[in-house]
């Protein structure tokens, strides 16, 4: 099994990364502050002024380590990778299969099964770790709601797929707000705002989806998949349309979980955010520093997977994920298994 690696995070503005030796050397204003080691990496993401050598990615280009650039706010910018590894001809039956409408709805119903699923273990998390502090009776309707819309999948189309997502999506974060247990005024939450996030809530789910996506993605080249053809979200150009599908799964399980720890154990203060032109919430730096370290530390954390039946680092479930689905892609499998949280 591929050993979980880390991502090298680079948040100060007018870094300079270089290869020295076996390193990665980082360097602030010529003066050198941090020496990682390239074979203990999986990726670096760089937020905004950052700049790398050269010789650096072609290094990482040969080592397999996934380069991906953000804006300081955290918006994905580009990502640089060597020679895609993997099967053409997985790729070629996973385009096949994307073209099936048959075929992409029965994958996209796995991608929404594993997503709904653990949105609803969310909520029944928090009716049964403070049901003092929530409404109970409003998340257990909700979590209630999303049963019904796992049982109207089975057997649903692309475009009714895509409804009962819309569905499920409203229900669960129609009482998240609910979920939020300290400083509720300050990080009161209305619903979701993308671009630009419209509030503290949301500026911290978008900042870890980007990451989510990241580390999705790079799974998915790992095994030899093409990122930008989906079978759940359509395609677009720029868009890593599989990536999204993938990364469904680990939303609530991960990104949802992490933002309601930082949030109800006060690691992070509302004055750590910032209102910029048109109303859109940034966070400081030091607040993002201090999410980041969150998200790394969450995936070290050991889960049991219930397929593979292993305990795996929850840094490695998105590769474990991308190959259980260039499985099910070439035939080795009868459906894809997702990822649910139990």
């Amino acid at each position: 099994m591929k050993k979980h690696g880390n991502t090298l995070y680079v948040t100060t503005q007018r870094a300079y990364l270089s290869k020295n030796g076996e390193t990665v050397d980082v360097l602030i204003d010529g003066v050198s502050k941090l020496q990682v080691p390239l074979h203990t990496l999986d990726g670096i993401v760089c937020f905004g002024q950052v700049s790398l050598s050269p010789f650096l990615m072609g290094a990482c280009a040969e080592r397999d380590v996934a380069l991906s650039f953000l804006t300081e706010a955290g918006r994905f910018l580009a990502c640089v990778r060597g020679p895609i590894s993997g099967n053409v001809l997985l790729r070629r039956e996973q385009y096949r299969r994307a073209d099936d409408l048959k075929s992409a709805a029965h994958l996209a119903t796995a991608f929404l099964t594993g997503k709904i699923s653990n949105s609803r273990s969310v909520l029944r998390r928090a009716v049964r770790d403070h049901p003092g502090r929530v409404d109970v009776a409003g998340l257990k309707e909700a979590a209630d709601r999303l049963t019904g819309c796992l049982s109207q999948m089975k057997g649903a189309s692309l475009d009714q797929l895509r409804g009962i997502e819309g569905d499920a999506s409203r229900h669960y974060f129609g009482v998240f707000d609910q979920l939020i247990t300290r400083e509720r005024a300050a990080f009161a939450f209305q619903g979701r705002s993308r671009r630009p996030p419209l509030d503290r809530v949301n500026c911290l789910l978008s900042f870890l989806y980007t990451l989510l996506c990241h580390d999705c993605r790079s799974a998915l080249e790992s095994v030899g998949l093409d990122p930008q053809v989906g079978f759940l979200h359509r395609d677009r150009p720029g868009r890593p349309s599989l990536a999204l599908d993938l990364m469904e799964e680990f939303r609530s399980a991960v990104a949802d979980r992490i933002t309601l720890s930082l949030i109800n154990l006060q690691q992070v203060k509302p004055d750590g955010f910032r209102t910029v032109g048109s109303n859109a919430v940034l966070m400081d730096e030091n607040t993002r520093k201090t999410v980041l370290v969150a998200y790394q530390k969450r995936k070290q954390d050991m889960v049991l997977h219930p397929f593979v039946e292993e305990n795996v680092p929850i840094g490695l479930l998105f590769h474990v994920q991308a190959r259980l689905l260039a499985r099910c892609i070439r035939g080795d499998l009868d459906g894809y298994p997702p990822f649910i949280v139990k």
